[in-house]
């Protein structure tokens, strides 16, 4: 997954895999703020029962969640009382709900997402959970949990990385072979389109342009390496940067090989192309497994790491965003949301969840990886030989300035790219805006 926009703070809303659609007014968030609310009740609230509130709202992770919490349930006594609502809710109203009577542990992200909250105070550690879970994690996704005060405020659940999609029947067929560099990559895209598929699938309408963001971090951390995305990502550089002029130009060069009208379709229309053998390759995460329900289609479904740009910065870096849970600044039974949080936290809960849900990998150590699938085992050696991990654009930088500035401008540009130097310049206008000195 902290909009940290110079208006009033209710205003500044993030999200998951979905970035918010852009500014969220007074009159937008009134309307959404009463979906996502407390199903927790008052001072009186039941010492028996712990409320959760979770952004799980499609069929497969609403049923991996219920699972959870159903196992929570049988092994504790405690009811577990849900409160589901949609990403794209969720995201727009979470700075309202967590100022108000929030349930006691709710679904978030790792990293920058998770410490904007911790900060404001809008999150109550959890060190004591960490005393319980700790010998589980690495000290990366330790580090991943922690707030700028050094203490701990999230429990990871799962990651999954981003990468370069395909179906492995269509590359046999068409003698296609797996692209390693920028060149290599190019040139299958034109063989893609002379043999009449689309090579990228893309769909980025309504709210769903958050997707773009993928191809552009790749294309940034391929051409000018972690530590200058991270710096651009933090409003440390200009965006007017030569440097981030060259990812543009990279990009313009890439989009013209993409699905046609991307600007209205939704990522899983687009992903729906590449399952169905009319586009070549989709940049997107592994919850395109998602989209599936065939074993022996999951089984065709292969991916390869983003190409190398420069040779300096080769293929070290993975996008791997981590989702999980905090807890809310006061919990009405934080005893019993203690309690979740562990079982949460345990390989246990990891194993069961990925068992229901196969599109994302477990990051407790403990968790069983001997019935992952294929793209599940790649994904974890994937994630596992990075040198670098990255969130992903809004959930390493400010999401309000991801939402309201960068993604408006880079969908615009999308629809007719040119040398990016007006988009550029507008966004670098904004950054003071969001990022202080």
């Amino acid at each position: 997954m902290t909009q940290q926009s110079r208006r009033p703070f209710p205003s500044r809303e993030p999200s998951r895999r979905t970035v918010v659609r852009g500014s969220l007014g007074v009159g937008a968030a009134a309307l959404a703020a009463p979906l996502l609310t407390a199903c927790g009740g008052g001072p009186a609230a039941d010492p028996k029962t712990v409320t959760f509130g979770s952004n799980g709202a499609d069929a497969t992770p609403k049923k991996a969640y219920a699972a959870l919490t159903g196992a929570f349930t049988e092994d504790s006594g405690l009811k577990v009382k849900t409160n589901t609502v949609d990403h794209d809710t969720f995201q727009k109203s979470i700075s309202t709900y967590l100022q108000g009577t929030p349930d006691d542990v709710f679904t978030w992200f790792a990293g920058y997402r998770m410490q904007y909250f911790a900060k404001k105070k809008l999150a109550r550690p959890i060190d004591d959970v960490w005393e319980k879970i700790g010998s589980g994690f690495s000290d990366a996704a330790k580090q991943l949990s922690k707030g700028e005060d050094g203490k701990y405020y999230f429990v990871p659940l799962y990651n999954y990385p981003w990468a370069v999609f395909y179906r492995k029947s269509v590359f046999k067929e068409k003698g296609y072979e797996v692209p390693r560099t920028w060149s290599e990559f190019t040139a299958l895209a034109k063989r893609m389109k002379k043999d009449g598929l689309s090579p990228i699938a893309s769909g980025y309408g309504g709210g769903d342009s958050w997707s773009i963001l993928g191809a552009f971090d790749y294309l940034n951390l391929r051409a000018n390496g972690y530590d200058f995305h991270m710096d651009l990502m933090r409003g440390e550089v200009a965006w007017t940067d030569r440097r981030t002029t060259k990812t543009l130009d990279l990009w313009r060069e890439l989009s013209g090989y993409y699905q046609q009208g991307a600007g209205g379709r939704s990522w899983q229309d687009a992903a729906q192309s590449l399952l169905d053998k009319k586009s070549g390759m989709a940049v997107i995460g592994l919850f395109l497994g998602q989209q599936i329900t065939d074993e022996k289609l999951r089984a065709d479904i292969d991916f390869f790491a983003f190409p190398e740009i420069d040779p300096s910065h080769g293929q070290e870096t993975v996008e791997a965003p981590t989702d999980g849970f905090m807890l809310s600044r006061k919990p009405k039974n934080q005893k019993g949301a203690t309690k979740l949080l562990e079982y949460l936290g345990s390989a246990d809960a990891e194993n069961l969840y990925m068992g229901v849900d196969p599109s994302n990998v477990a990051v407790n150590s403990g968790a069983d990886t001997g019935k992952y699938n294929a793209l599940q085992k790649k994904s974890a050696d994937l994630i596992a030989s990075a040198k670098h991990i990255t969130q992903f654009g809004d959930r390493d930088s400010d999401p309000g300035f991801i939402s309201t500035v960068v993604l408006p401008g880079f969908t615009e540009w999308l629809g007719h790219p040119d040398d990016g130097a007006a988009l550029l310049k507008k966004i670098e206008s904004q950054r003071s805006r969001f990022f202080t000195a």
